[in-house]
């Protein structure tokens, strides 16, 4: 699952680049780019076996309603709300969390972008044994997303720099021109 959904990100960004250029360089918010996002994203993800899994965007609950948290690794509990996400929704118990997506303009403040990269390690690290075990049932606080995607997009130098995450882990980083 982990590289189906990467792999139709990856196909969904070069459709997002090419069809919102006017607005990324009219500078819109990351909401909304985040929203535009979203559909080349689900056209992407259709056709395939995850094809009845959900994009949302700035999604913030998870099972019975209640606010999506995660442990940051000084072991604070943090609410959260991620700018895209693939999930089931609950729906799916063992594979619940395929994708979590932050994006950043390149002007925010570094601390900003920071966050984002803390938020990803905690989203797609695995229940830690020691604060929650996985018994087949949904853990307290989020995690175990396959793919972590941080995206900074630069309007100016039209360059996005983009970063996967995985267990926990950056795993590869790359820039993409628009």
């Amino acid at each position: 699952m982990e590289e189906i959904v990467f792999e139709a990100f990856s196909r969904a960004l070069p459709h997002f680049f090419e069809r919102e250029i006017r607005n990324i360089l009219d500078d819109v918010s990351e909401r909304n780019l985040c929203g535009l996002l979203q559909v080349y994203l689900r056209q992407e993800i259709s056709g395939t076996e995850i094809a009845v899994y959900h994009v949302d965007t700035e999604y913030n609950r998870k099972q019975q309603g209640q606010v999506k948290t995660i442990i940051d690794n000084d072991y604070k509990i943090i609410t959260i709300s991620c700018d895209l996400l693939v999930h089931s929704r609950g729906e799916e118990v063992e594979h619940d969390n395929l994708l979590a997506l932050e994006m950043k303009k390149s002007k925010r403040p570094a601390k900003l972008k920071q966050d984002d990269k803390n938020r990803l390690i905690a989203l797609t690290r695995r229940p830690m044994e020691d604060l929650w075990g996985w018994n087949g049932t949904h853990p307290e606080h989020v995690c175990g997303y396959k793919v972590g995607i941080y995206m900074e997009v630069n309007s100016v130098m039209r360059v996005c720099y983009l970063e996967r995450y995985r267990l926990g882990q950056l795993v590869d980083a790359w820039t993409v021109r628009f």
